[in-house]
């Protein structure tokens, strides 16, 4: 039994793993409290996680009719993410552990999410295409075995990540925060064609599986603010349509390229942009005319959850790996180069 904790950002998450099976699922989120300032307070942040971590904790316990004393190990996110936020994540894991004398293993939170997509469709394929799409990050990976060989990285984000994109476009047309949900829902009754966006590095023989948004940022602000300063109308929903396909196709475009060129047969797409209906929709379309698998978790999995972190530690558990110490501290930049994070750092492993 694999208690995982979550908190990197703004939701305070608990999840029970055993056997790669998902026992429990928790999510406290401070989403609205940040929603008035249009992006997270790290200290706003960090104050929820205190007030919500033994409450989640309880609750996951709860739902899988457990107490600590039938917990064999805790897993935790021990980076990347908000400093303050991920400490007291730590602190709580640590304190625990100690106290039902169990081992502790940090995990990186990236990794998570592709672990995520194992608690519903079993494990991972080796090798495998992982594409991993959120607010702060987007990457293309080669994942082997996830928590014994290293991820090598294809390509990872330039500039602005996907969901930076949607968010910050989302201010631009009048939309609530978080942006994503908020473009998904508007772009439902526009014309993903109505507005010829930019695909950003869409045959770039430079970066060929690097992700670059921020150009395509600027041009969504550009069209809003040119028909504000003539005076003229414009369509939200159609601007939110054709952020939504220029993303989209891009992403999946990218995916499909290295699932060819490394003679991969699975595509597994996570992180809290996967749960976009246009990237979904699009990664479903373009898989099956390539004859390839593709592999999304649950939409309530694709966000930050403690269920992933669990996942991890249970594959962690199951592998033999060394759990850390408790001396074990956060790294708010850590890169994915192992799904477990230890003090000592290894040499990430790329492709060029």
């Amino acid at each position: 039994m694999v208690l995982g904790i979550e908190s990197s950002c703004d939701e305070t998450g608990a999840g029970i793993v055993s056997g790669g099976r998902l026992l429990a699922h928790a999510v406290a989120s401070s989403m609205d409290d940040h929603a008035r300032f249009g992006g997270v307070v790290p200290e706003i942040a960090a104050r929820a996680h205190l007030q919500a971590f033994n409450p989640v904790v309880r609750e996951a316990l709860d739902q899988a009719g457990l107490r600590m004393k039938d917990i064999d190990a805790v897993a935790v996110t021990t980076g990347p993410g908000l400093s303050g936020a991920l400490q007291v994540g730590l602190s709580g894991a640590k304190t625990l552990a100690y106290a039902a004398g169990v081992p502790l293993y940090g995990v990186h939170h990236l990794a998570g999410h592709v672990a995520a997509d194992t608690l519903e469709h079993g494990p991972l394929p080796n090798p495998c295409i992982v594409l991993i799409v959120s607010g702060g990050h987007t990457s293309l990976l080669l994942v082997r075995d996830l928590v014994r060989d290293p991820i090598l990285h294809l390509g990872d984000t330039i500039d602005d990540a996907a969901g930076e994109c949607f968010d910050k476009v989302a201010r631009v047309l009048g939309l609530p925060y978080p942006g994503g949900p908020a473009i998904d829902r508007a772009a439902r009754t526009g014309s993903p064609c109505a507005v010829a966006f930019p695909r950003p590095l869409l045959g770039s023989k430079e970066h060929p599986y690097g992700f670059s948004f921020s150009g395509l940022k600027t041009a969504a602000a550009r069209w809003a603010e040119q028909h504000r300063r003539n005076g003229e109308g414009f369509s939200v929903a159609d601007g939110a349509a054709s952020l939504q396909e220029a993303v989209a196709d891009v992403l999946t475009h990218k995916a499909l390229a290295a699932c060819r060129q490394y003679e991969v047969r699975t595509l597994v797409v996570v992180g809290g942009v996967a749960a976009n209906s246009r990237v979904r929709a699009l990664s479903e379309e373009r898989c099956a005319a390539a004859g390839v698998e593709l592999r999304v978790p649950p939409m309530t999995l694709c966000t930050d959850n403690g269920a992933m972190i669990a996942a991890v530690g249970d594959l962690l558990v199951r592998s033999g790996s060394a759990p850390a110490q408790l001396d074990l501290s956060i790294d708010p930049s850590a890169p994915l180069e192992y799904a477990a994070l230890h003090p000592v750092g290894r040499p990430v492993a790329k492709i060029a």
